[in-house]
C-alpha cells in the first residue's frame, strides 16, 4: 500500500522511540523484494540526522553511489548538495534518500548506465520509505523528480504541474515536488540549466520555509 493512504502518527505527539526505525544497512543489503538487489553492490540507505525535520526524496542511486554505498555523491548529488547550501539550508540537518535504494542499471559494455526503475521496483522499495518517514516524522518532504513524487504521494503527477500545487501527507506532513538535479545536467542548453536550477533552489527555500514555520 502506497505511503500516501497510510495513517503514520500526527506530529505533536510525545516523542516516543519510533516503533518503525529506519531501515538498517544490512536490511537493504539483504532485500529481494524485487531483482535490482541480485545485480546491485549494495543497497544504499538514507543518510542524515535522526532529527531531521527536512526529508529529501530522489528516485534511486546512481552508479557513484552503488560503488560507495551513500546517496547523492555522484555528479547529481554533489550539484544537489551546492544547491542546498545555496538555499541556505544545513546539509547536516537534513535527510537525504531514495525511493529506490538499490541502482537500477544496463550493461553497455563495461559501463552501467541508469535505467529508470519501474513501478514495481517502487512498490517493492515502500516499506523502506515507509519506515524511513514513519521513523523520522519530518516536517517537509521534498520529492525530486517524478519517481519520488509516485512513490511519496502514491500517484502520478507531472513535476511541472506538482510544482504549483499544494500536497501533503494525511497527517498533514507537507510535501515539496520539484525537479531531480539530473534534470540540470541533462538540460539541452544552458538557458535551459539556468531555469531549472532557479526553480528547484526556489522549491528548496520553500521547503525550507516550511520547516521553520513560515507560510508556503
Amino acid at each position: 500500500m502506497a505511503f500516501a493512504r497510510r495513517r503514520l502518527h500526527a506530529r505533536g505527539m510525545p516523542a516516543d522511540p519510533p516503533r518503525n526505525p529506519p531501515p538498517t544497512k544490512d536490511e537493504i543489503d539483504a532485500c529481494r523484494r524485487c531483482d535490482l538487489g541480485a545485480n546491485a553492490t549494495q543497497g544504499v540507505n538514507g543518510e542524515g540526522p535522526p532529527g531531521a525535520r527536512l526529508m529529501l526524496v530522489g528516485e534511486q542511486p546512481g552508479n557513484d553511489e552503488d560503488l560507495r554505498g551513500r546517496p547523492f555523491v555522484g555528479p547529481a548529488g554533489q550539484l544537489l548538495r551546492k544547491l542546498i547550501a545555496e538555499a541556505g539550508i544545513p546539509v547536516s540537518r537534513v535527510y537525504i534518500t531514495n525511493a529506490v535504494k538499490h541502482f537500477s542499471f544496463e550493461l553497455r559494455g563495461k559501463r552501467r548506465l541508469h535505467k529508470t526503475p519501474l513501478q514495481r521496483h517502487i512498490a517493492a522499495c515502500q516499506v523502506w520509505l515507509e519506515r524511513e518517514i514513519a521513523g523520522l516524522r519530518p516536517r517537509t518532504i521534498v520529492a525530486l523528480g517524478a519517481t519520488a513524487i509516485r512513490a511519496v504521494l502514491g500517484r502520478t503527477i507531472p513535476v511541472g504541474r506538482a510544482r504549483s500545487q499544494v500536497l501533503a501527507l494525511p497527517d498533514g506532513t507537507r510535501v515539496i515536488a520539484t525537479y531531480h538535479p539530473s534534470a540540470l545536467l541533462r538540460a539541452p542548453d544552458p538557458e535551459a540549466a539556468a531555469r531549472l536550477q532557479a526553480a528547484l533552489t526556489a522549491d528548496l527555500e520553500r521547503a525550507y520555509a516550511i520547516v521553520r514555520g513560515e507560510p508556503g
